[in-house]
């Protein structure tokens, strides 16, 4: 309960940007982008100033949740979406896969409707 309430208290900051990654971001570019932004803006390089130790948490933040599958669908579940502060190709990223698969209207795979079109292709296939 107490991790769920450390996201839900970031969750007006987007990891995702934090990070610098795609929404869809395999855990291979997390752990990449992770390990360069954390070398770039280490408070060590920067001799104590308050705003790099900040950006630094906010990293460290951003990959603890990022890097656990878990805590990563609990804040893309749960997190706060206001769409007037993402731009129309950063929204459709963050949601393509609900967008693509119709899962997020509550169509399955294997609907009714996509056995029909499956069935069409097939026909116009021969």
């Amino acid at each position: 309960m107490a991790g769920s309430d450390n996201i839900s208290t970031h969750s007006h900051k987007d990891f995702y940007k934090v990070l610098e990654v795609d929404y869809d971001a395999n855990d291979e570019k997390i752990r990449f982008n992770y390990r360069m932004l954390a070398l770039k803006w280490h408070p060590d390089k920067y001799k104590g100033d308050s705003d790099v130790t900040t950006k630094f948490q906010e990293i460290n933040e951003a990959y603890e949740v990022l890097s656990d599958p878990a805590k990563r669908l609990d804040y893309d579940l749960t997190g706060t979406y206001e769409i007037d502060k993402y731009t129309l190709r950063e929204y459709l990223a963050r949601f393509k896969g609900m967008i693509l698969t119709c899962n997020g209207l509550g169509i399955g795979q294997t609907s009714t409707w996509t056995k029909q079109v499956t069935e069409t292709d097939g026909l116009s296939e021969k």
